[in-house]
């Protein structure tokens, strides 16, 4: 674990109600969203990563424009994407955006790359889920040899060749900043060990302790390449208020039907209330509570997972615009002190 421990915050614009309960337009959750991001600089957070989502639950299928708004109205955090779906999108045109978003920002943009939790973007740009693997490979492929920021000369089976071309605008300081985002599966904790990137965890149920095992294969994998020792993060739901039972009546509404849609959409079961509560619970996945109980809880998983940075996906349904400022207003001048303060 590095001294100095990150603490960002992601979202995907989940869709929210307005102060007569209707669900608000998308435009109007994009321009809340840009207020979050510049109250997170404000509470001294690191990071803010968006998600890339094609459904109308979420507002934001352009996380990089979000974030080039964040970036103009904010002084220190990074921003980035929370993930960007490398597959379904040109690496190129991927690395020209952030490099731009760098330079808007003044070295603050970091790119999250992964494959996707959702499939609708496949569909929508023309491509076939059948090469779901190939398509991550040979983009991922391609998109390290642009962040080089030397002529690129490249050949594969999903797009045309490149002979010895210049990819533009140049970072100004350095390579563009680029993790790899993984669910749980030891072929992509290898793959961003072999590309040497940053790993950042999604863990959204179980006990997040059982992801030690992706963490130890990740760094015992970066020894045996030759790879330097590189940052692991974890991303992880949750939702401060000012005690346990207000977090508790603000979230099992909203993230339980949130979480039983998802499961449903890919052939689980709707969550109880019961397995709400498991997640809740010391050992579960969801960080819901007060100040404390969720500092407790980071702790915990920091610790035992040997983290460098600690993303909070704070947005997880239709919570109301103020409850979620007020998270998270708690989660920075609340949570992180306390979590800084134990972790001394």
């Amino acid at each position: 674990m590095s001294s100095a421990l990150e603490f960002g915050i992601d979202t995907f614009g989940d869709v929210t109600p307005g102060p007569d309960g209707q669900l608000k337009s998308h435009a109007q959750v994009i321009r809340d969203v840009v207020e979050e991001g510049v109250l997170a600089d404000q509470v001294g957070l690191d990071f803010i990563g968006i998600g890339e989502h094609h459904r109308p639950d979420y507002a934001i299928s352009a996380p990089d424009t979000v974030l080039t708004a964040i970036a103009a109205k904010t002084e220190r955090i990074r921003v980035g994407s929370a993930v960007t779906v490398l597959s379904s999108d040109d690496p190129i045109r991927v690395f020209q955006r952030f490099a731009t978003i760098d330079a808007i920002s003044n070295g603050r943009a970091e790119v999250i790359l992964g494959r996707g939790s959702f499939i609708e973007s496949f569909p929508l740009f023309g491509y076939d889920l059948q090469q779901y693997e190939e398509l991550f490979e040979e983009k991922l492929d391609l998109f390290m040899k642009v962040r080089e920021q030397n002529p690129v000369t490249w050949s594969g089976s999903t797009r045309r060749s490149l002979t010895d071309q210049d990819v533009f605008p140049h970072v100004e300081n350095g390579l563009l900043p680029a993790w790899i985002a993984v669910g749980g599966s030891p072929q992509s904790v290898i793959r961003a060990a072999g590309h040497g990137l940053p790993l950042m965890l999604a863990i959204i149920g179980g006990d997040p302790l059982a992801f030690k095992q992706f963490t130890d294969l990740y760094r015992r994998a970066l020894g045996e390449l030759g790879q330097p020792v590189l940052p692991v993060g974890v991303h992880a739901p949750g939702h401060v208020a000012e005690t346990d039972e207000q977090a508790f009546e603000d979230s099992w509404p909203l993230f339980g039907k949130y979480f039983s849609k998802i499961a449903i959409e890919r052939g689980g079961r709707a969550m109880g209330e019961g397995q709400f509560r498991a997640q809740v619970g010391a050992d579960g996945a969801y960080f819901i509570g007060s100040p404390e109980t969720v500092a407790k809880k980071i702790v915990r998983v920091v610790k035992g997972l040997d983290l460098d940075r600690f993303d909070f996906k704070y947005a997880n349904g239709p919570m109301e615009h103020g409850k979620l400022m007020k998270s998270l207003e708690l989660y920075g001048t609340k949570v992180v002190p306390l979590v800084r303060e134990m972790l001394a």
